[in-house]
This record gives C-alpha cells, structure tokens and sequence, in this order.
C-alpha cells in the first residue's frame, strides 16, 4: 500500500479530484473538491491535505485534512474528512493508514489534536479517536465529533 498526498505530487491532482467527486461529492459540490485539492497544491498552509491509497497502482481509498468539515465546531481543526475505502478492500484496516498519514502530518503542521464528525460508532475509537460531543451542519443534519490528541 503507498499513500500519496495530493500536495507532494501534484500530478496526482486531476486523478485525485476525480476520485474524490466520484465518492463524496453531489451535483452541486463537485466544484468544492476540484477548488479546494487544486489550490492545496499551491499553498505554503500545511492545510490542507488530500491522500490517496493506491495498491499496486489502482486508487483503493481516500482522505483528507482540512481546516473545517462543514459543522458548526469553528473552534476546532483540523478535521480528517472524507475518509473511503472501497468495498472489496474493507476489514483490513487500511482506513488506519489514511488516518495515521492525517494525524502525522497535523502533528508536522503544529497541531496537538485532530477532529472528525461521522455518524459511525466504534470505529473511528479503534484507532484512538474520543467521542466530545455532537456538531451541526449547515444542511440541517447533526454528526458525532470525535478527537485524537497527538
């Protein structure tokens, strides 16, 4: 497994944009992830980040490091976000890969802890996340918040 992060080697940044709209995005968001994994490439921000988990060449997964994953918890970053694995590579952990990448480089960046907001339970502590309380999205919807110290 090889972890590539979009802000090293920009000319996974097409590739990647592509994957990311195809896994998380709506008709309406598609722009957000081509401008955001665009201009990560160009920033000197240690944010954000996007990743790649590639398996002998073919895209398994995905990740990212951002400043704020659309809830109401201004006050915490950066999140881990849009973590996906794909199905037949499920139940091996890779997950743990992305998220270990994330927390290292949010460590690199001065950070001393990393936030997620999923609906998930049991999974996300596996790998050393706590549950702090709920957040709110701006659609409506309410999500789980979850922290690593690091």
């Amino acid at each position: 497994m090889e972890i590539i992060s979009v802000k090293k080697f920009p000319e996974y940044k097409e590739i990647a944009i592509k994957y990311f709209q195809s896994k998380w995005a709506s008709p309406n968001s598609m722009k957000v992830y081509d401008d955001c994994i665009t201009n990560c490439t160009t920033t000197s921000s240690p944010l954000p980040q996007w990743y790649l988990l590639m398996d002998d060449g073919k895209i398994i997964g995905c990740a990212g490091l951002i400043t704020n994953d659309f809830i109401s918890r201004m006050d915490l970053y950066p999140w881990v976000c849009a973590l996906y694995i794909e199905e037949e590579y499920r139940r091996n952990t890779y997950g743990s890969l992305l998220l270990e990448q994330a927390k290292i480089d949010a460590k690199v960046g001065g950070f001393s802890h990393l936030y997620l907001c999923t609906n998930h339970i049991g999974y996300y502590e596996k790998y050393g996340f706590k549950y702090i309380g709920t957040g709110y999205h701006p659609w409506g919807d309410s999500s789980r918040i979850y922290v690593a110290t690091l």
